[in-house]
């Protein structure tokens, strides 16, 4: 049975003076660890932390409600790393298991994992999810790994080759829990916890907390704390409205509004995959720095276009609400409805991926006349009134598209190939090998390299786009850690 539910009202206001109650050095956590977590920029907890971490740093099982972008990750990424042994004989031995609904996600909470996890020293951490080579997957278990982060799929099918053992995992987290369940998991993830020590520590987060939860925490779970964080839908850093217009004006009325918020970074949330296609190709014609998200996409492609989104190599997303569940991106200027969502859920957690960190944020939702109870159910459970307008035109010419700085390139080569981002910077920056003359070609300025992230197998960069051809060049006609790795450019 769970016990009394705790509920924590999250005005997601920032406070200018961390207090004391929230620090993260009141937690007794080694000095390390507190060192890491100060240099990682982690001084106050969030919400879900402060209340959620106690409870989980004594071993208990718990039950966690917080929207994305709570602060989740860090929630149960140090009570995992804390359960950690290191000393124990022979290979890596999986002692967590981070369960995931997709892929992006998985690829999200390694990276978090492994910035947490720096004041350990050599913890191997693992994603396996699909669209990776198999075989490869293989190589890195028979390494060890110390934590796994996967989608249950994935983990299931490793479990039916037997290239994967969990009889020695101490920590199970079901990140995104209803989000797994809606998606079909619940076969998978009973199995892969019935082959899970029963002494193990269960984490669940979730956004709702359905039946199929409680059923799950109820067979799998002792005594868990269940701990609610309730968002605040009326955020006031996150300037809400609906625009009333035609149904055949609303891609013209997306673009105007996109021009004229002239937002760093943007998501044009859509109901359905025919609409998200229309919409990126209506911006495209237009010259936006668009790129789309869908079901439909190649995994591969699908991740190709969230680095771009996330380096700046494109200024808009337009995206479903099944293909944008789990991304976290920062500094999201506005959010534009192209639709109105089917619920006011949706439309909460939509709108709450902008306005974050005391930042402005925008949350536009172009709506028909004919939906005018769709506004007084959204005032209803916002509890306040969302300014309505009709749509005003503009003059077609003065319409600017939003283009983008900087262009992404992909290396053939990432962590497992022993490449870090000081390679790649180092590369593209340093003197090149000296030519006839005796003079070795000048490196990029600094300040023209943006974003680099190391994945397993691959490493993406960002440059100034009008340095693209030149970075291009550099990375693929020179050797780094003297070997040539094929580069392509993400457009």
């Amino acid at each position: 049975m769970l016990r009394p539910v705790r509920v924590i009202q999250d005005t997601s206001t920032p406070k200018q003076d961390p207090l004391p109650s929230s620090a993260f050095s009141r937690l007794k956590l080694p000095p390390a660890l507190l060192a890491n977590l100060d240099a990682l920029g982690y001084r106050e907890m969030t919400p879900i932390q402060a209340e959620s971490l106690p409870i989980a740093l004594k071993g208990a099982d718990l039950v966690a409600q917080a929207k994305t972008g709570s602060g989740k990750t860090a929630a149960f990424a140090i009570p995992l790393l804390q359960r950690l042994d290191l000393k124990e004989k022979g290979d890596a031995v999986a002692q967590a298991l981070v369960l995931c609904p997709t892929r992006e996600l998985c690829i999200q909470v390694s990276q978090e994992l492994r910035k947490l996890a720096r004041y350990l020293g050599n913890v191997k951490i693992v994603p396996l999810y699909g669209g990776q080579v198999m075989a490869l997957q293989k190589t890195a278990l028979q390494n060890g790994a110390h934590v796994l982060v996967g989608t249950p799929g994935r983990i299931q099918d490793h479990l039916n080759r037997e290239t994967l053992s969990l009889g020695s995992i101490r920590t199970l987290v079901l990140d995104e829990a209803d989000r797994m369940l809606d998606m079909g998991f619940l076969g998978d993830i009973t199995d892969i916890i019935s082959v899970t020590p029963a002494g193990r520590q269960t984490l669940m987060y979730s956004a709702t907390f359905p039946e199929d939860i409680r059923v799950l925490s109820d067979r799998f779970q002792r005594q868990p704390v269940h701990v609610k964080i309730e968002s605040d839908p009326g955020s006031p850093d996150i300037d809400q409205k609906f625009i009333i217009c035609g149904k055949e004006a609303k891609l013209e009325g997306m673009a105007f509004q996109l021009s004229n918020l002239k937002p760093k970074s943007a998501i044009v949330f859509c109901n359905t995959k025919v609409a998200a296609k229309e919409a990126f190709q209506y911006l495209h014609d237009l010259s936006f720095g668009v790129a789309a998200l869908h079901g439909d996409m190649e995994q591969r492609d699908r991740e190709h276009i969230l680095m771009r989104f996330r380096h700046g190599s494109c200024r808009v997303l337009v995206a479903t609400d099944v293909a944008a569940r789990g991304l976290d991106i920062e500094d999201l200027t506005a959010v534009i409805n192209l639709e109105v969502p089917h619920d006011m859920e949706t439309y909460v957690h939509r709108i709450g991926r902008t306005g974050r960190a005391g930042a402005a944020g925008y949350a536009i939702t172009l709506a028909l006349a004919t939906e005018q109870h769709k506004f007084e159910a959204a005032n209803a459970f916002l509890g306040f009134e969302v300014p309505v307008e009709n749509l005003e035109w503009a003059d077609k010419d003065s319409l600017r598209p939003l283009t983008a700085d900087q262009t992404t390139l992909c290396v053939s080569a990432g962590r497992k190939d022993k490449l870090r981002a000081g390679d790649i910077l180092g590369a593209l920056t340093g003197a090149a090998k000296e030519g006839k003359d005796g003079k070795g070609e000048a490196g990029l300025d600094g300040k023209a390299v943006g974003k680099i992230d190391v994945m397993d197998y691959e490493t993406y960069v960002s440059v100034e786009r009008k340095s693209a051809k030149r970075a291009f060049a550099r990375l693929s006609e020179n050797k780094i850690k003297g070997t040539r790795y094929k580069v392509r450019i993400l457009e």
